[in-house]
């Protein structure tokens, strides 16, 4: 440094001492230098305190030469302690060469640097809170500095301006959010701690309402809240933790829906491989939970947003457990919000829905304009936002387009775990039970999924998916004014199957009223293009038929009405090109009608053919059970038409009998001796009424080989009583005693259907002959 230029009113002794690589010698220049800025003081002489300080700042601080720069910095804070109170009216000039020298290469400067701006701050004191953004700036790049006596220095002076904010009433968060939110995605760990540190000081300081910016700075938290540091994480909970409890006293006041797209991404964990994510994760669906329960149906337009954050959570095991129970509250919660009221048209939709008994009381309308409608979410490999809407929205609605899209790409999506499939599928049915008219809106594209599902390996989710079905076939909202594909049919019009059932149907379970239960039986639209869909996939999976097809066709009987499902089935089996599979379809609805205990009902009505209804639904059935011969016979049985069931076992011996053929006979002698049919075994005692029971039952015994099946017979045939010994005792007949044959049945005509049925089965049993030498020996898969 050229020591001869002008730096009055420096003298030259005190520029040659600031010059120096000594620091007492530097020390003993800056004594010199607040000696002489108290003069200027007590003469009130600011040009000359300028001029000094300019010359310190220019000519020392921001040298090129290190221990000028030295000089500089120490000569700095000796300005300010001479000023002292009055060193606001300098403190721009003060404190940007300080912060430039923050910068230096040099350690041992940048510890000088600290220490004159500690001093320059500590004299300050309030008159800094001003230029705070400028400070912050430069100590958030000392907290990460390499050097440990650097980074000691800057925590004392970190110190110190927290303890001036706190007692300060006039600190800008306005213009301080800005950086904050810039500087709090830094990766520095000193950096996120020294970030965190300043957050929680603030937020505990009664005049700083920082909770109004938090939308500013959440996402910038959980990043901090994934920190390898568990002490940077520990501190990151408590003040996420400390601005919970903020929200939770002050829900009116909370921008739920600037941090709704926030939450949502976090709760979407897309680095499995950190333990950090976990946390991250745990917290954002915590905070999902409690927005939920907070803000009540406003969250109902973010409800598609919110479901691809949860859903896939509900699929976690032990290891994950709390966010797996974080995400069902949140399911739970969200679920309980949709009511019947959000099936009614926008226009319709009150401007203040109820508000629901499991959320909290508050303002609705303060919450109304907290939250924006949202945009359909997006894939799983993406992230789902919210977009807001207009701020001056008067009305909630639900999100259901949006909802559905997820709910059926979770469905889609092979890797979905079994609990969310089980979810999507109550959420469904939920919304198929609470909002059915905007539902089916939305029916056609959920049908074929909603089928593939039914060769899900679990059977709860088969279950749920059943429910759903069953839901949609039976909803008066699936009606429709056009005649559905339910009222056609192939049978003879002597016979008026579909006719007489249809009166059954309306006249048996009335008009799906407002206070019946939504799943009270009926036939919609949808109904017969369900039966349809279902054999068609029975016939194409023969495996699903092998092992889920007697468990799936039981629990449609339990939600639906039996005797609709097994018309409905008869009747399309009747026109089924696929004869091998037709017989097998109707060999299960067989044993089901005969051996489950939910067609007890069903059973009973089909035993008594006095009317018109029970009648036309054995036609109908008999119709289609001739596809399998053996099963006609057991209908008949089941039906007491003894004397037709003697006729078709008749003409057995103009069919091509079989190993499976003799092995369904087995199976029916062992049917014979269940429960089922004990009214059958106690007829077998009224030998003159029932001669054609014990020919046909003969008649089975005759076509059997002598198998274990064969002794049975014969052993309870040879119990059937001498009618002889019969008419020893005086005999009372009941006038109805011998069951007259309904006379609007056209016995002659059946026999002569199932003569044309058996006909095609030998023609394509013959055709397969020709391309096979062994065809009862060949899988049919």
């Amino acid at each position: 440094m050229n020591t001869e230029k002008d730096f009055s009113p420096l003298t030259p002794s005190i520029v040659r001492a600031l010059n120096d690589k000594l620091y007492e010698k530097r020390k003993v220049a800056a004594l010199e230098i607040e000696k002489l800025v108290r003069e200027f003081v007590a003469q009130s002489n600011s040009t000359q305190i300028k001029h000094v300080i300019q010359i310190l700042a220019m000519e020392f601080a921001l040298s090129q030469h290190p221990h000028s720069r030295k000089g500089g910095l120490i000569g700095l804070a000796a300005c300010s302690i001479a000023l002292g109170k009055d060193s606001g009216l300098y403190l721009k000039e003060l404190i940007e060469p300080v912060l430039t020298c923050f910068n230096d290469s040099d350690s041992r400067l940048r510890y000088y640097a600290c220490e004159a701006l500690y001093n320059i701050v500590k004299v300050a004191r309030g008159a800094v809170v001003p230029h705070f953004n400028v400070l912050f700036d430069g100590l958030s790049k000392l907290a990460a500095d390499p050097d440990p006596n650097v980074k000691s220095g800057s925590e004392l002076l970190d110190r110190l301006l927290k303890d001036i904010v706190t007692e300060s009433n006039k600190f800008d968060l306005v213009a301080f959010v800005p950086l904050l939110r810039e500087r709090i995605y830094s990766n520095n760990q000193y950096a996120r701690q020294f970030i965190i540190s300043w957050i929680l000081v603030l937020e505990s300081v009664p005049g700083i309402n920082l909770l109004d910016y938090l939308p500013e700075i959440l996402d910038g938290l959980f990043q901090i809240l994934g920190d390898g540091s568990k002490e940077i994480r520990k501190t990151c909970e408590v003040v996420l933790g400390e601005f919970l409890k903020e929200i939770k006293k002050t829900p009116s006041s909370v921008k739920f829906a600037e941090m709704a797209n926030i939450l949502v991404i976090h709760c979407q964990g897309s680095d499995e491989s950190k333990l950090t994510n976990d946390l991250i994760q745990l917290t954002a669906m915590s905070w999902m939970r409690e927005f939920i329960q907070l803000a009540g149906r406003v969250v109902l337009p973010y409800s598609s947003g919110i479901l691809t954050a949860v859903l896939p959570c509900l699929s976690f095991d032990d290891r994950k457990k709390s966010t797996k129970e974080a995400a069902n509250a949140c399911n739970h919660s969200l679920m309980k919000l949709v009511t019947p009221e959000d099936d009614v048209e926008e226009a319709g939709v009150g401007s203040e829905p109820p508000q629901q008994d499991d959320t909290p009381s508050r303002t609705q309308d303060t919450l109304d304009n907290s939250l924006n409608a949202s945009q359909d979410s997006v894939g799983f490999s993406n992230i789902s936002f919210f977009t807001p809407a207009s701020p001056d929205r008067a009305q909630v609605t639900l999100d259901l387009d949006g909802i559905v899209q997820v709910l059926d790409r979770h469905l889609h999506d092979p890797a979905t775990g079994m609990m969310t499939r089980i979810t999507v599928l109550k959420w469904l049915y939920h919304l198929y039970i609470k909002t059915p008219r905007k539902m089916f809106r939305h029916t056609d594209s959920l049908f074929p999924m909603l089928l593939k599902t039914l060769s899900d390996e679990s059977d709860e989710v088969i279950l749920k998916d059943l429910e759903v079905l069953a839901e949609i076939a039976s909803s008066p909202a699936g009606q429709t004014d056009a005649p559905g594909s339910c009222d056609i049919s192939d049978s003879k019009s002597e016979l008026q199957v579909r006719g007489s059932t249809k009166s059954v149907q309306l006249s048996g379970f009335g008009s799906k009223g407002a206070d019946c239960s939504p799943s009270t039986p009926s036939m919609n639209s949808y109904f017969y293009k369900f039966m349809i869909n279902l054999l068609k996939r029975f016939s194409m999976e023969r495996k699903l038929l092998e092992m889920r097809g007697t468990f799936i066709i039981r629990q449609l009987c339990l939600l639906l009405n039996a005797e609709n499902i097994f018309h409905s089935m008869a009747d399309i089996l009747l026109k089924e090109e696929d004869l091998k599979f037709a017989s097998i379809m109707v060999q299960t609805l067989n044993t089901i009608l005969l051996t489950s205990a939910e067609l007890f009902q069903l059973r009973n009505q089909l035993k008594d053919l006095h009317t018109q209804e029970s009648c036309a639904l054995f036609c109908c059935l008999y119709r289609s059970w001739c596809h399998n011969p053996v099963a006609t016979v057991s209908l008949c049985f089941l039906t007491q038409n003894y004397k037709h069931a003697y006729d078709l076992i008749q003409k057995f011996g103009d069919l091509e009998v079989t190993v499976d053929f003799l092995m369904e006979v087995d199976k029916l002698v062992q049917l014979i001796e269940c429960p089922i049919f004990t009214y059958l075994r106690l007829q077998l005692l009224d030998v003159e009424n029932n001669p054609y029971l014990i020919k046909a039952l003969y008649g089975l015994l005759m076509l059997l080989p002598q198998s274990q099946a064969f002794m049975m017979l014969s052993h309870r045939l040879r119990c059937v009583p001498n009618p002889e010994l019969m008419r020893a005792a005086p005999q009372k007949k009941p006038a109805d005693s011998s069951k007259p044959a309904p006379v609007h049945i056209d016995y002659r005509e059946l026999l002569q259907h199932f003569d044309r049925v058996q006909n095609k089965h030998l023609e394509v049993r013959h055709q397969r002959a020709g391309r096979a030498e062994h065809p009862d020996r060949k899988l049919v898969l």
